[in-house]
Parts: structure tokens; sequence; C-alpha cells
């Protein structure tokens, strides 16, 4: 089963849309971006996109240049409904201060470590996993799950979404070396290490799930993680572009507005 994420996606922002609708106000999101790269700007143009479709009135705002604490000073300041900081930030940028600075009731990106402590949301690419998984009939507990990365937006994420649902969990790192040994008995595969071609057909069993959330820029146009071939032995497979890509973004819209309900209830009392 090869996915369509861009039809799961669609599906996802209409009920969130209809969500939306029963507020009464239009949800407000806000994404901070410090000195954002050509790709950046290309991910924030999709989730405006996005944001559009599901009744979300989104801003953008561009920091060219600035300080950890500057950052923190203005997420402060920040009175949306829901807030992320766009990744990645430049080196000299503190990321777990800044990411300790959000709000979890404002948290949409749910990786500040008070959001997954208090359970608030999950992260949306591992809310884009979970939805995956339902509507393939795909379930975790006690697979033998290997995670390649271990980053804050891919790996960290989904191995712990993983692990709280009973999966066996290895974590792949480049320190690892041959992936084939773990990938090749795993049943589930989450890749998202950013390196194009990084898992070929050799390295998966059949019928195994292989979920691709790596993206890197290869001869002109967006490759993943994992071969395109693979989709021959893999029982669901989704690709680069087109599968998790569209359908983590609707589930941070879909965050966005649950966020804003929340919000909203709090109020009232």
């Amino acid at each position: 089963m090869i996915i369509d994420g861009k039809a799961i996606a669609r599906e996802i922002l209409e009920k969130t849309k209809h969500e939306a609708s029963m507020l009464g106000s239009v949800p407000t999101f806000a994404a901070i971006t410090v000195s954002p790269s050509p790709a950046t700007e290309s991910y924030l143009r999709i989730k405006r996109k996005q944001a559009a479709e599901a009744g979300i009135d989104m801003e953008v705002i561009a920091m060219d240049t600035t300080t950890t604490e500057e950052l923190v000073e203005r997420i402060g300041t920040l009175p949306h409904d829901a807030l992320i900081v766009q990744l990645p930030l430049p080196a000299h940028i503190d990321l777990e201060q800044v990411l300790a600075a959000i709000p979890p009731e404002k948290d949409a990106d749910a990786l500040s470590a008070r959001t997954r402590e208090e359970g608030v949301l999950m992260h949306p690419i591992a809310r884009a996993v979970a939805e995956i998984f339902e509507r393939a009939g795909v379930d975790p507990r006690g697979a033998q799950a290997v995670v390649i990365g271990n980053g804050w937006l891919v790996g960290q994420p989904v191995s712990v979404w993983l692990a709280s649902v009973g999966a066996q969990v290895t974590i792949l790192t480049r320190e690892s070396g041959d992936i084939g040994p773990s990938t090749g008995a795993a049943d589930i595969i989450i890749a998202g290490a950013g390196s194009p071609g990084l898992v070929k057909p050799e390295d998966v069993r059949a019928g195994a799930t292989v979920i691709d959330v790596g993206t890197s820029e290869l001869g002109g146009s967006l490759a993943g993680d994992v071969a395109p071939e693979v989709a021959g032995v893999a029982g669901v497979f989704t690709p680069v572009p087109g599968g998790v890509g569209p359908i983590a973004v609707a589930c941070l819209m879909r965050n966005v507005v649950e966020l804003a309900s929340l919000q909203r209830r709090s109020k009232a009392v």
C-alpha cells in the first residue's frame, strides 16, 4: 500500500476547518523564523496554504538577526492562540531555551519539555504517523520498530510515541554503522535522517511498514531517505514527496485549532 498523503491531508483539513468554524472566532497562529533559508520559506508557504484551507489566520514573523534572549522575549509577547518556532535555528541560538519559552497551551509543534510532560498534544509528525497506521491497519503494539535519526523533528517525537504505544524501539544514528541488520529484522521503519536513498530494498524485509520522513534536495528534486524501489518490498510505504509531509502539516493545523479551542474553553470558565 502506497500512502497518498495529499488525500489524507485534505480530509484532515476539511474536518479541521469545520472545527475552526465552531469556535466563534478565527483561530490565530504565529510562526517565528530566524534568518530563513529558501527551504524554510518553502515550508512556511506550505503551512500558510494549509492554514488558509483550515480556516486559520497564520502570521509569519521573520527575524533576520537575533539573540536567544531576544527570541525568548518575542515569544512572550505573542497574543496568538498557537505558535511555533520554525526550525532549524542559527547555531548561536540556544534551541532548548527557546523551546522552553513556548507556553504549553500555545505549543503547536509540541516540542517543549513541558508540553510533552503535560501531554497536551502530539507532535505533528508523530500524529501523522499515527494517522497513517490507523488508516493502513498497522498495529505497533509489540512490533520491532527502527527509527533512523534522533533529531528534534522526527526521531525523538516518533520514537517516544512508538514506545508509548508498545513498540520495541531501536534508534539508529550515524554512529550506528550498517543499518541493514536492524532494518532487515524490523516490522516498522521510520526514516528521518535526511540522507537520500539511505534505505534500500535489501535493507527491508517483505511486508514491513516503511515511513519516509527524510527530505533532502537531490539533483534539483526533493528526495527521501528511502529508495523509491522499496515500495515494491514494503507492505505500507510513504513516498517523498506526497507522503508524510502533507499529513504532518495538516496535523499541525489540527493542533492549532485544538489549542485555540482549549484556550476559549478556559476563558469561558
